[in-house]
């Protein structure tokens, strides 16, 4: 059995407070755990968006739900590769304006091995 996701509690302008996370600016998450999300790991930025080694961990930790947030204005875009490489593992993708994907992301947990990447300013 795949450990359940943690559930982002509240999300405001620049903050997410997570169950036994606490709060980030941006979150990673997926079943069993999470962390906060530093997009310079990866090179990440606004263009041309969240990277396919931005998902890595998320199917790494079994992840077979990802849930894709473009920010809370939406500035934040997905590159093609991150959908394609998603597609390829037989992912089930969501991508939506930062309050909604947390909405979603939390309603998936309850039932599904769900992962996520949330940004929380613009």
């Amino acid at each position: 059995m795949v450990a359940a996701s943690p559930r982002i509690l509240s999300i405001v302008w620049g903050r997410i407070e997570v169950d036994g996370l606490g709060t980030v600016k941006d979150l990673k998450a997926w079943p069993g755990g999470g962390r906060a999300w530093d997009w310079s790991e990866t090179g990440t930025s606004h263009s041309p968006g969240i990277q396919p080694a931005d998902v890595a961990e998320l199917l790494d930790a079994g992840a077979t739900v990802v849930v894709l947030s473009r920010g809370m204005e939406e500035r934040l875009e997905v590159a093609p590769e991150t959908l394609e490489l998603l597609d390829k593992a037989g992912v089930e993708v969501h991508v939506a304006e930062t309050t909604e994907a947390v909405e979603l992301y939390n309603d998936l947990a309850a039932t599904a091995a769900v992962g996520g990447l949330f940004h929380s300013t613009c």
